[in-house]
């Protein structure tokens, strides 16, 4: 019985996959810190953000936007 494209389609996608996890090197323990540490960071900043992009009242937003600035100052040293 013949295969649908669907399915090879997908079986593709799966080698694909497969194939860029092998050719990455696995990361020390110090490595995978520094990119989960970055990673929360990018996070919270895009939290930050869209919290200021619907903050109304201006004590608010001027928390935020020190909030902004400092994750930005992290990011800057951490990278």
């Amino acid at each position: 019985m013949a295969r649908g494209f669907e399915s090879k389609d997908v079986e593709y996608q799966q080698a694909e996959a497969a194939r860029e996890r092998a050719g990455k090197r696995a990361l020390d323990p110090v490595e995978r810190e520094d990119a989960a540490r970055r990673r929360s960071i990018e996070l919270a900043l895009a939290r930050s953000r869209s919290d200021l992009a619907a903050a109304s009242s201006p004590a608010h937003r001027h928390m935020l936007e020190q909030a902004i600035a400092e994750l930005e100052r992290q990011l800057t040293t951490h990278a």
